[in-house]
């Protein structure tokens, strides 16, 4: 297969911390790249979510949502007479919590 070179523009600093995870993954900045159009090929579009919300503030209210949702499973355990969930329900609420987050975005 035929190789090309791109030439891209790029915040220094952003560079760098990219060049200290990739080889800590074991891959270059070019492998990383590579990683990244192959996989953008392959699903034909970006291959992670984009969103307008900043990920600190997307994660917090995720967080909180999350919170919310076991405090309220808890309360009606106990009004239900039982003061613990099990695994299942408390994974069940976060699976739930998680399809409304992705609905939302």
């Amino acid at each position: 297969m035929a190789q090309t070179n791109i030439s891209i523009r790029i915040d220094e600093d952003v560079k760098k911390e990219a060049e200290t995870l990739f080889a800590k993954l074991g891959l270059t900045l070019s492998a990383a790249t590579n990683v990244f159009y192959r996989q953008a090929v392959r699903v034909q579009g970006i291959p992670f979510p984009i969103s307008a919300v900043e990920p600190s503030k997307k994660n917090n209210a995720g967080g909180l949502l999350l919170r919310e949702a076991l405090k309220e499973a808890q309360e009606q355990a106990i009004i239900n007479g039982t003061s613990e969930m099990s695994l299942d329900e408390i994974n069940d609420i976060i699976a739930e919590v998680r399809r409304e987050n992705r609905v939302q975005q």
